[in-house]
């Protein structure tokens, strides 16, 4: 089965102090889960060339694709265009055809500021994506993206037909009985079902059920097996309901 295995670089000194709430990496791990790829890091860096190379160069070596977030844009803090040149050792260029896209998209009110946003690393592929005034970089299987998740959103959905991979499968167990009362159930499970992706999430408060079980793989066969059998070793007191 087809595994595609992601990471995704959050670059921003706002968001290591608090000043903005990160919502990318959320949106990048259920865009790309639904997509059947697995999300397997994220990190976050400040604004520093030298951090964001070495996390990119890491990660570009781990991983089949790397998304990053943020630091792109006229300002002096828009450093991750120098920091993936830098992970690559490649110079930072003038695109022709994005300083195109911007001449015609601002037209008079083009500044070099805006022009800035012409410069990528030597090498790069340019994905066209929803706003055809600003394709997407590709620097070998790194895919740089905006921080605005108004932007970043979208763009990310315009790149997921390429991250397909065969889908997860998943089923889910409501329980009354607490994380204590289980954990023997689920390890027991798991050594049958070595493979079965099983999370377990406490939930405080609710009268309803007091832990979430979900259960994933991509062989649908496989997570019914798991599926039966994690039923048949939990307490039927405990089993409120199943997705």
């Amino acid at each position: 089965m087809r595994e595609l295995r992601c990471a995704l670089v959050v670059v921003g000194n706002e968001i290591l102090s608090g000043k903005v709430q990160d919502s990318n990496a959320y949106f990048a791990a259920r865009q790309l889960r639904k997509s059947g790829a697995s999300l397997e890091r994220i990190a976050v860096v400040p604004d520093e060339v030298g951090a964001i190379a070495e996390e990119v160069r890491r990660s570009a070596a781990r991983f089949d694709v790397v998304i990053t977030s943020g630091g792109v844009g006229p300002t002096h803090d828009d450093l991750t265009i120098a920091g993936v040149a830098a992970a690559f050792e490649r110079p930072v260029v003038r695109s022709p055809e994005l300083e195109a896209c911007i001449r015609r998209h601002f037209g008079e009110r083009t500044n070099e500021a805006r022009l800035k946003m012409a410069e990528v690393p030597a090498g790069t592929v340019l994905n066209p994506g929803p706003d055809p005034w600003f394709p997407t970089v590709q620097v070998e299987n790194v895919y740089i993206l905006p921080g605005i998740p108004e932007a970043f959103e979208p763009k990310l959905c315009a790149l997921t037909e390429r991250f397909t991979a065969d889908p997860y499968f998943s089923r889910t167990i409501y329980s009354r009985a607490g994380e204590s009362d289980i954990a023997a159930c689920l390890n027991s499970c798991l050594c049958e079902f070595p493979e079965l992706l099983l999370g377990s999430y406490p939930k405080w408060g609710d009268q309803a059920y007091r832990v979430k079980l979900t259960l994933e793989s991509k062989d649908p066969s496989y997570l019914e097996r798991a599926f039966t059998r994690l039923m048949d070793l939990l307490p039927k007191e405990a089993v409120v309901g199943t997705d």
